[in-house]
């Protein structure tokens, strides 16, 4: 297949370590904590109460000096472990040579050294109960990392740690005053002085799902001359482009790995994801979508940079009423005119008192939403089975012209598509009739395991039942129809699950009201980073200089440091190859896929192209995993889940070749070639999918599986963070979105593929023989 492409011929210690973990984040807390009283017959009897108080307390303290010894013990045996591995001197010696150490007795003294300091750390902790950041940082430090990233978190803190330590005497004061002032993150609205010269009129639009707050929005960016649409997916981002394209306007497509610029005009619009929101472009009107989006964790950073970057003289924000302080509050810091418009829900919604029990009891209008690719088809099928109507799919990474026509057959009333399924992206506002919502499970997959759905989650997806004016019934409209809604605008949309479990989550988050947005995520900037990088030796790890400047960052009340996800790793991965600090910082929010088998690999292969400037043609890169085209299911017998993750390996592979195909078109060059990859990759994909056979009983017992692990997941959080503080933003925001655009995960998890995955052909088979 590679010679093909290339020649043009088919183009077209782990119970330890739980306790640990668990015990550890727990009673650091319950030690400083009032002792609960507890009310006996006689309530004079205030010497008893005081004894009973004073035992728990010494009990408290105990368990926390049992719990710290058990860290300390884990820490130390990691620490012994790194520095004997992956950061031993002969594995980094050019890296410590950096930091001034020339011999490896040098580093040998220093690797001692910095052990006895972390003894110290435990023992400060153990003795005098000292785990603040003021009064033990170095503790402090290890101990939300391990809580946070458990293992993996705590390796990196720990190299951290050793490298901070390197540093100890290297810089003089004045140096280090320096480094705090770079690091002054509290005012993040002066990274943008030609946007802070213009005086802009932000309008927040804010209301419930289905209240027409993305819709008066859209509408003043039709009415402007210029303007910029920003959203939080691909599939938002496209439906705004073709929208505006059919009212006969131009418009141009800007995504992380796709473009589309109209051709002989200046002057357009664009309609972009929000990472790729032009900030040095002056227009009318600037719609930001899904506002609440900029107190997350991961992308918080590309909302606010959006919103205080973006030069409109109207900023119409769409979100949720809970961003309306920290907007507002902005707005005032910034010197901008904020003006708030609220909605209310046009139709109303309604939980179900019973749930759906049976996929044959499903009705006409009705999505069901679930949450992977795997689920999807497997849903489809069972559904067409079970019903004997056809049902249509949608979901973010299917192309655009597929995803249309599926939504096109699901909202026309005079076919035999009856039925929906969809991934949660329908949340965040896919055009769709819906009357009846129906989530499959309330639990979905993240990178590290399973967790519940949020109250804003499910009331966002949920909120997509009763859709009051659709697309369709919008086109008819602007072509002059007098059919502007509905007939029966005040009919409820509704809202249950397939298990009684699920409903029960459901009820609870409508009753419930999700906590206010109270920071907005920031990033610092490249050109921060080369500043701060430039009081560094030539050779100091680039992890060790982000690590450092977040360190010792500073943030207002308002902001919160975004996490770096996989940064640190793909610091290291790159760190090799010389790299200008800006290039280095282009990869730091490249959509990368560490966690793949080959992610490691294609991520060297691609930094090393950067570095050369060249090398960068598709099938010239032996990291890319081209030979899964030529091979097909029956080549995996015996490890059948192996093709469809080789598949999904190259697909994440292809998308970030395109991705930085848009910044170095010199060096990646076969754009082209990489679309026509993707495209059969998808279709294969999807043609194994398809042939998926998955009984009722085999999907009831993956979801029980499933939800095992959520509240597995959930128990340990609870004992993790019901009692303590990691000090990190405490913001409740709708979903996972953690790559530009979100695509679903193509299956809950390599531990779920093994056993439920047999394509037809091979159950024909097994039955036969």
């Amino acid at each position: 297949m590679r010679y093909l492409l290339r020649i043009g011929s088919v183009r077209s210690s782990y119970a330890l370590h739980s306790y640990c973990r668990h015990a550890f984040s727990t009673t650091a807390s319950t030690s400083r904590a009032k002792p609960k009283a507890y009310r006996r017959k006689d309530d004079n009897d205030h010497q008893s109460l005081f004894a009973r108080q004073n035992e728990r307390m010494v009990s408290a303290k105990k368990d926390s000096k049992q719990t710290y010894t058990i860290f300390r013990n884990l820490m130390l045996g990691r620490y012994d472990l790194i520095m004997s591995t992956s950061r031993s001197w002969a594995a980094r010696q050019n890296e410590y040579k950096a930091f001034g150490l020339e011999t490896k007795l040098d580093y040998e003294r220093e690797v001692k050294l910095f052990r006895a300091s972390l003894e110290k750390a435990c023992d400060l902790a153990s003795e005098s109960e000292a785990i603040s950041k003021t009064n033990n940082p170095l503790f402090w430090n290890l101990r939300k990392a391990f809580i946070e990233n458990e293992m993996a978190g705590l390796a990196n803190q720990l190299a951290y740690g050793f490298q901070n330590f390197l540093m100890r005497s290297r810089f003089p004061k004045n140096i280090v005053a320096t480094h705090k002032k770079i690091a002054d993150f509290r005012y993040p609205h002066e990274w943008f002085p030609a946007t802070r010269a213009l005086q802009r009129t932000v309008y927040l639009h804010v209301g419930p799902t289905n209240s027409g707050k993305t819709y008066h929005a859209l509408k003043a960016l039709e009415n402007a001359k210029s303007g910029i649409y920003s959203g939080p997916l691909r599939l938002l981002a496209h439906e705004v482009y073709t929208r505006f394209l059919a009212k006969g306007k131009k418009c141009a497509l800007v995504t992380g790995e796709e473009q589309r610029i109209p051709d002989d005009v200046d002057t357009y619009f664009r309609s972009c994801t929000v990472e790729m929101t032009p900030l040095n472009h002056p227009v009318d009107v600037a719609v930001i979508d899904e506002i609440q989006m900029i107190g997350d964790v991961e992308r918080g950073w590309a909302w606010t940079q959006a919103f205080l970057g973006v030069q409109a003289k109207e900023v119409h924000l769409c979100g949720e009423e809970r961003t309306v302080e920290l907007i507002q509050s902005l707005c005032a810091t910034i010197g901008d005119k904020c003006v708030v418009k609220q909605y209310k829900r046009l139709n109303p919604l309604e939980t179900m008192d019973k749930p759906l029990g049976k996929l044959k009891n499903l009705e006409k209008g009705d999505a069901v939403v679930t949450f992977s690719r795997l689920s999807i088809h497997t849903l489809k099928k069972q559904i067409e089975d079970a019903t004997g109507r056809r049902c249509a799919m949608i979901y973010g990474s299917l192309p655009p012209e597929t995803r249309a026509q599926q939504a096109a057959l699901f909202n026309n009333p005079d076919n035999d598509y009856d039925f929906l399924v969809a991934s949660d992206a329908i949340g965040m506002g896919l055009n769709l009739e819906i009357r009846r919502i129906v989530f499959e499970t309330t639990d979905k997959r993240t990178g590290a395991g399973y967790r519940q759905l949020t109250t804003s989650e499910i009331k966002q997806i949920g909120g997509r039942a009763g859709r009051y004016r659709t697309a369709r019934q919008a086109a008819a409209s602007d072509s002059g129809s007098d059919s502007k809604e509905p007939a029966n605008p005040s009919q409820p949309g509704l809202v249950t699950a397939l298990e009684s479990r699920d409903l029960q989550a459901i009820r609870r988050a409508f009753r419930s009201e999700a906590e206010p947005i109270k920071t907005a995520g920031i990033q610092p900037p490249p050109s921060v980073i080369e500043r701060f990088s430039s009081y560094f030796p030539p050779r100091t790890s680039f992890s060790y200089i982000v690590s450092r400047l977040r360190d010792i960052a500073q943030t207002s009340q308002r902001f919160h440091l975004c996490s770096t996800k996989e940064m640190l790793d793909i610091c290291d991965l790159i760190q090799p190859f010389p790299m200008s600090v800006y290039d280095r910082c282009v990869f730091l929010n490249a959509p990368v896929a560490l966690r793949e088998r080959s992610g490691p690999a294609v991520v060297q292969s691609y930094g090393k192209c950067i570095s050369q400037m060249s090398g960068g043609d598709l099938v010239d890169i032996k990291a890319v995993d081209l030979e899964i085209l030529d091979m097909e299911e029956s080549d995996f017998k015996k490890s059948p889940g192996e093709y469809l993750q080789r598949l999904e390996a190259l697909h994440k592979t292809i998308t970030l070749y395109l991705w930085l195909s848009y910044r170095y078109t010199g060096v990646f060059r076969s754009q082209a070639l990489a679309f026509h990859v993707k495209e059969m990759v998808e279709e294969k994909i999807d043609n194994h999918l398809g042939k998926i056979n998955i009984t009722e009983e085999q999907r009831r017992s993956r979801l029980e599986s499933i939800r095992k692990k959520a509240e597995s997941a959930r128990l340990k959080k609870r004992m993790i963070f019901g009692n303590t503080s990691t000090d990190g933003p405490k913001n409740e925001v709708p979903g996972e979105w953690n790559e530009e655009g979100h695509e679903e995960p193509l299956y809950d998890g390599s531990d779920v593929i093994e056993p439920i995955e047999q394509p037809e052909s091979q159950a024909a088979a097994a039955r036969s023989g």
